[in-house]
């Protein structure tokens, strides 16, 4: 059953949300000459200081290469650090660096208080509901 009100609605908020939405979410990593997707993979390896590319992509189900260009940008600003693993030596660890550390340890604070000042204004269930269709979605449509 086609609804073109529906299609229309849906084209609306592409236009004056859904486009902008990464830019938003980035506001607090910018400061940091990131993306959230690129302050996400520092978390990452932050979180398991012998994480590899090959990891994280899979965690991830993209490819190396998808993670690999992200991760440039992290060596480029010095906030991570490959090593080859002493036990594999075809395998490449990640490591954050000092400035890596720290960016992570600002930027923490600062995207919970963004996230929760948004479930303030919106409300927890509301925010719920929304993740929850979000992901319904995601299985039912992007898988």
């Amino acid at each position: 059953m086609e609804n073109p009100q529906l299609l229309q609605d849906y084209i609306e908020i592409y236009v004056s949300a859904i486009k902008y939405l990464e830019e938003l979410v980035s506001k607090p990593t910018q400061e940091y000459g990131l993306s959230f997707e690129q302050f996400l993979i520092l978390k990452e390896i932050y979180d398991d200081n012998s994480i590899s590319l090959k990891d994280i992509a899979a965690k991830r189900e993209v490819t190396r290469g998808a993670i690999s260009r992200q991760a440039g940008v992290l060596i480029r600003n010095n906030y991570i650090q490959q090593e080859i693993d002493p036990s594999d030596r075809r395998r490449m660890i990640l490591h954050v660096t000092d400035d890596g550390q720290k960016v992570v340890e600002n930027l923490m604070p600062k995207i919970s208080k963004r996230f929760y000042s948004w479930i303030d204004r919106f409300g927890e269930d509301k925010a719920k509901e929304l993740l929850s269709l979000m992901t319904e979605f995601k299985e039912k449509i992007m898988d």
